[in-house]
């Protein structure tokens, strides 16, 4: 209930309207490259396509890998944005931690981002055979996509609060368990999806601070 105050934050707010437009930029930058890249590959096959079938397919890869992508690249955009969010909430809720907190830099924020985007890609690749050899449960792969996936998310925003605040920035296992799998499952969720980071970020400040993470 806390983080869902931190919407009506004018800084969040700006925050949340950058994410959604640079990822609806995102999202048709790739478009525009599939589409051509297609037409490229139905030309050097002697397939006369006439654009349908290149842009048919173009549609549902952008499907599915907002679906398969969106933690990743949500992620790592909140990560580049992660100091103005933990600003807003630390000056409204915890002065005293504000205070002795430091910002990282834009660059190291970049670094950070660009090792979870690393960090994610490679362990959902390793874990691969995993989701395939469980698919004959039903469930199997699902369970284990959100737990791999929520460790990781789990671990991001932790690492984010220690960048700023050191050892204090930590959270005990179980509760950054939680919030990578309340956060992975949100994710999930059609225009949920563009709320979870930022609620994500907020939630990590006030288990911190709070004292909560450490229960």
């Amino acid at each position: 209930m806390l983080s869902l105050q931190s919407l009506s934050d004018r800084r969040v707010a700006a925050v949340l309207v950058k994410i959604i437009l640079l990822t609806i930029v995102s999202l048709v930058i790739l478009g525009i490259g599939l589409w051509f890249a297609l037409q490229w590959v139905f030309g050097w096959l002697n397939v006369n396509d006439d654009g349908f079938w290149s842009g048919l397919l173009s549609g549902a890869m952008i499907i599915l890998f907002s679906i398969l992508l969106f933690r990743a690249v949500s992620v790592a955009m909140t990560w580049v944005f992660a100091d103005d969010i933990i600003d807003a909430v630390e000056d409204r809720h915890y002065p005293r931690q504000a205070a002795f907190g430091k910002r990282p830099s834009l660059g190291t924020g970049l670094q950070m981002a660009v090792r979870s985007i690393v960090r994610v890609l490679g362990y959902n690749l390793l874990a691969l055979p995993l989701y395939l050899l469980l698919l004959f449960t039903g469930v199997g792969t699902a369970i284990a996509f959100l737990l791999i996936n929520a460790l990781l998310l789990g671990r991001d925003l932790e690492d984010m609060l220690i960048a700023r605040h050191g050892a204090k920035g930590a959270m005990n296992k179980l509760p950054r368990l939680m919030l990578g799998l309340m956060g992975t499952v949100g994710m999930l969720v059609p225009l949920v999806n563009f709320l979870v980071p930022i609620l994500a970020t907020a939630t990590a400040v006030h288990l911190v601070h709070s004292g909560n993470s450490k229960l």
